[in-house]
């Protein structure tokens, strides 16, 4: 039996864009569980309040879809006393170390060459594109082990928006949740208290200059185009949501029976 969490979202010190997704609201008129399926940013920098918190939630796995130039750069996770820790490295949305070096490190008119005009938004739509076809692998070993035995379960990647939030958008897809539900839920991830922290090499005013933050914004924010093109390209790949999940993914309906009955109310 899972644990029961407070319905107020708690303030995690050392842990970004932390939120639990119970509550929202499935097709045929069920609701997701609370206290089941919690998505966020890595774990890396977790306080000690939060591991406590964190450890209070009876995780039963964590989900880590960060590479190696991740956690070279922030570090591995925090241990939480009896949680299975599955890594599984999704392809990265800005598309590798180099680009994220360029991203720290570049100067104005580096990052108006590679972001500019749009180039950063459109680079942003084709990893999520990407990853929905590239990365079903990845995806279908995740809801399987959800239907199986690993909930509660947390997801997380660098800022818990991309990798992560396509993960949480393939599981609600599996769940039957309602599409405006998959993307308002997905869209929170922009909030504020909850965008990850761009971090620039320089400590000039010139390294996070309005023009530069412009130029980065499209890498950290949370937008519908970007999930729109991941549901794209599931209708025109696979011709559907079920003909994804069970030729994509390799559900059973019994697998999505199993799902559901561990995640949903």
């Amino acid at each position: 039996m899972t644990q029961q969490i407070p319905s107020t979202e708690p303030e995690l010190a050392g842990v970004r864009n932390f939120r639990d997704v119970g509550g929202l609201p499935t097709v045929d008129g069920r609701r997701v569980r609370h206290g089941v399926l919690f998505r966020s940013g890595h774990l890396a920098h977790a306080t000690d309040e939060d591991v406590a918190f964190l450890s209070s939630l009876g995780l039963h796995t964590v989900f880590d879809f960060r590479n190696a130039a991740d956690q070279k750069l922030e570090g591995p996770d925090v241990e939480l006393p009896g949680v299975r820790n599955v890594n599984l490295p999704l392809s990265d949305p800005a598309d590798g170390a180099e680009f994220w070096k360029m991203v720290r490190e570049g100067d104005i008119e580096q990052l108006r060459e590679i972001l500019g005009d749009g180039r950063a938004a459109g680079r942003m739509i084709a990893s999520y594109r990407s990853i929905m076809k590239e990365r079903t692998g990845e995806h279908s070993r995740v809801l399987h082990s959800l239907a199986k035995d690993s909930v509660p379960a947390l997801m997380h990647c660098a800022a818990g928006k991309d990798r992560a939030g396509l993960s949480i958008a393939v599981t609600l897809l599996a769940l039957g949740v309602e599409r405006d539900a998959i993307l308002a839920d997905y869209l929170e991830s922009s909030a504020k208290h909850r965008r990850y922290k761009v971090r620039r090499s320089g400590t000039s005013a010139a390294a996070y200059s309005p023009e530069v933050m412009e130029l980065l914004d499209p890498l950290f924010d949370a937008r519908a185009e970007y999930l729109t093109a991941a549901f794209d390209t599931v209708e025109e790949t696979w011709g559907g949501v079920d003909t994804y999940l069970e030729q994509g993914l390799g559900l059973t309906p019994r697998t999505r029976e199993g799902l559901r009955e561990r995640l949903l109310d």
